[in-house]
C-alpha cells in the first residue's frame, strides 16, 4: 500500500500530572488489588454496558449522503427500548487473553484470563489484517464506559506500533481489514475510503490496570476505543533488525513485550524485548548479521550454524 502521502503522526495519550501542596494531608494508602478480582469486575461492567447499550446500526445500514460514519452509543430505554443490544450483535468478537500479574509488578504469580470485546461495525475492503507486530494507520477516540472522553487523535491518520500501546488495543485492531488510500486531497491532507470501523472494549488488565499516566483514567478502569482502521504495513520491522516483528513473539501469546532472550545479560535497568533489540542475544553481533536475507535485504529465514536447535541470533554461545 502506498503511504508516501500520509501524514503519519506519532501519537500518545496526553499526560496530565497533578501536584499536591506540601501541606495537603496524606490520603489513605490503598493496597494493590488482585488481578483476578479486578478482571471479574471489569468483565461484569463491560458486559453490563454491552447488554444495556446499542449503536447506530441503522445509520450504517442505510447510509445517506453526508453521514459521517461515526459510531454512536446510546442506552436501551424509552423510545429506544426495542433496539438490539451490542452484546447480541453477530459482529461482536470475543477473545480470551491470558495476563500475568507480574506484568504489573505483582509477585503473587497470578495468571488470569481476560475477555476482550471487539465490535466490527464495518469491515474494510482490503484483504488481510494487521498483526500485533505491524504498524497500523488509523484514527481513534478513547473513553471510559461512562462515555467520558480521555483521548482522541486528530482527524488525520495516526501511525501506531501496535505493540507500543495498551495490549488490548493492538489485539482489537488486528480484527479489522483496512481501506483504500491514502487519497491526496490537494489541501495538505489525505483521506481513505471503505476502511474498517469499530470499537474495542478493554478490561483494565489489558489496559493500564493501576498505572495510567493520565489523571483522566482512574485506576482499574475498563476502556473503550472507537477506531477507523485506514491502513497497515505488513511484516513491519520495528527495530530494523531484519526480522518482521511478529516473528519475534517467541511464545506466541500475542504480546511482543514479554519476549526478551537476553534479559539476564542486560544491565543498568535496561529491558529491551526482542522486537526492540538489534542484538537479541547480546553477543556483540547484530541480529541482522545472524539471519538469512535475500539480495534486497528482505527476511528469508533463520540460521542455526551449530545445529543445536537455537537460531544464531538467539544463541550467544556460538
Amino acid at each position: 500500500m502506498k503511504l508516501k502521502y500520509a501524514y503519519l503522526l506519532i501519537a500518545g495519550l496526553i499526560i496530565i500530572n497533578s501536584c499536591k501542596k506540601d501541606d495537603d494531608p496524606i490520603g489513605e494508602v490503598v493496597p494493590p488489588r488482585l488481578l483476578s478480582e479486578v478482571a471479574l469486575e471489569d468483565d461484569a461492567e463491560i458486559v453490563e454496558f454491552l447488554k444495556t447499550h446499542f449503536y447506530n446500526k441503522e445509520e450504517f445500514d442505510a447510509a445517506v449522503e453526508g453521514f459521517d460514519f461515526k459510531i454512536k452509543f446510546d442506552t436501551i430505554a424509552g423510545a429506544n427500548s426495542t433496539k438490539p443490544a451490542i452484546f447480541d450483535s453477530p459482529f461482536l468478537i470475543t477473545e480470551t487473553i491470558s495476563v500475568e500479574s507480574s506484568t504489573f509488578g505483582r509477585d503473587d504469580s497470578e495468571v488470569i484470563n481476560h475477555k476482550l470485546y471487539t465490535l466490527v461495525v464495518r469491515q474494510g475492503v482490503e484483504e488481510g489484517k494487521p498483526t500485533i507486530g505491524d504498524f497500523s494507520i488509523l484514527r481513534y477516540e478513547g473513553s471510559l464506559l461512562s462515555n467520558k472522553l480521555f483521548d482522541a487523535s486528530s482527524n488525520q491518520p495516526v501511525r501506531f506500533n501496535l505493540s507500543s500501546v495498551v495490549r488490548g488495543f493492538g489485539n482489537g485492531v488486528k480484527n479489522f481489514q483496512t481501506g483504500v488510500g491514502p487519497i491526496d486531497n490537494a489541501n495538505g491532507t489525505v483521506s481513505y475510503e471503505d476502511y474498517g470501523i469499530g470499537a474495542i472494549f478493554i478490561p483494565s488488565g489489558l489496559g493500564y490496570f493501576d498505572s495510567s499516566s493520565s489523571s483522566a483514567i482512574p485506576a482499574y478502569s475498563p476502556l473503550v476505543f472507537k477506531i477507523d482502521a485506514f491502513d497497515y504495513e505488513p511484516d513491519s520491522d520495528f527495530d530494523g533488525d531484519g526480522i518482521p516483528s511478529i516473528l519475534e513473539d517467541l511464545n506466541g501469546n500475542g504480546n511482543l513485550n514479554d519476549d526478551n532472550t537476553d534479559s539476564e545479560s542486560e544491565r543498568f535497568g535496561v529491558y529491551l524485548a526482542n522486537f526492540n533489540d538489534t542484538d537479541d542475544d547480546n553477543d556483540g553481533i547484530l541480529t541482522i548479521d545472524e539471519i538469512e536475507l535475500d539480495a534486497e535485504g528482505n527476511f528469508v529465514g533463520f540460521k542455526d550454524t551449530d545445529g543445536d536447535g537455537t537460531p544464531d541470533h538467539l544463541d550467544n554461545d556460538l
